[in-house]
Parts: C-alpha cells; structure tokens; sequence
C-alpha cells in the first residue's frame, strides 16, 4: 500500500463516519465529464478522491462541493468564475484553480491543478479594495495531501479551536496570485 493508498483510507474511514449520507463516488464517464467541461485534469489526487472516496460531502467544515452537481458543484463553480474573469481588467479567479469547498462569505478552497502537489488555495474576497484581487488569494497548504492530513488531525486554521494554538499554520498571501491572475491560460 502506497501512502497515497493510505490516506485515501483514512479520508474514507473519515467521511464514512462523518456523514450519514455520503454520495457514491463518480464513475470514470462522469470524471471524463468534468475533465471534457473544465478544458484540463483534475490533480491526481483529487480525481482519486472523487473516485475513490465520494462525490464531494466530506471534508473540512462545508465538506467537498460534488463534481458535476446540479447546483453548486466543482466544474460549475469554476466555469462560472472563469468566464466572469474572462476579458475582465482585474480577473477574479486564475485558470487551473478548481473550487473545491465554500467556507461561507464567499470563501473558497481551491485546488491548483497545474500545481505539482495540488496546492490548496484559499480564496478571501474580504480584503479587496479595488483593482487586482490578488489580496484576496491564499497558500492554505502546499499540497493537497498536506491539506488533508490537517483536516484528519484537526489542526487546520479553520478549526473551531484553532484560535492561538501552536500547531495551527495560517494560509499565507500566494505568492504567484499576480502572474496566474493575468495569465489568463
């Protein structure tokens, strides 16, 4: 078993006891669905997650948005973001970057999937003030398999009790927000 193999285990031991109603996972015609729809591939990891474990319904807090929902889902999500990016003089939302979770008020995760590692990114549009919406985009974790480790350990920011403890890392401004924000590809 591989550790990749390992933690899909765990997520799915997780969700399995965290919800009492779990979607079934998505079958590889719906994954090439998204896939076909979105223009690119889901990160490896995340394309395993919903294959493996479910469509969307656990993780952190709000939980995994489904993949191809009939409301608010992952390719939903990220169309409609991209195309009001799109031809727009300060775009909102970078290319590649699915949105995976909604923390509520218009806070997202997102998974980067031209990143190696999937990094998770936490997007916060309370901080814009005007012009380029690059304030507004977090590093919440280097990779996605980072990220749900937090979640399985309960040391994530977005915690409950995660106010002042030692062992909480705070999502950090990203660093490439400017370049993949006016790259528009």
């Amino acid at each position: 078993m591989t550790d990749t193999d390992d933690l899909l285990r765990r997520v799915a031991l997780r969700a399995a006891a965290d919800a009492d109603d779990l979607p079934a996972p998505v079958d590889d015609a719906r994954l090439r669905e998204a896939e076909e729809r979105l223009g690119f591939a889901l990160h490896p990891l995340l394309a395993r997650l919903y294959r493996e474990v479910a469509d969307g319904g656990f993780g952190p807090d709000y939980r995994l948005l489904p993949l191809l929902g009939t409301g608010s889902g992952v390719v939903g999500e990220y169309v409609a973001r991209r195309a009001a990016s799109a031809g727009a003089e300060h775009p909102q939302w970078p290319a590649g970057v699915l949105p995976i979770l909604t923390w509520g008020c218009g806070m997202y995760a997102g998974v980067d999937c031209r990143s190696t590692d999937g990094q998770v990114l936490l997007f916060e549009p309370n901080p814009y003030s005007g012009g380029s919406w690059e304030e507004c985009w977090f590093l919440d974790a280097p990779g996605l398999a980072g990220w749900l480790e937090t979640w399985l350990a309960g040391t994530g920011w977005f915690e409950e009790d995660a106010y002042g403890r030692d062992d909480v890392t705070e999502p950090q401004p990203w660093e490439k927000a400017a370049t993949r924000l006016t790259s528009g590809a």
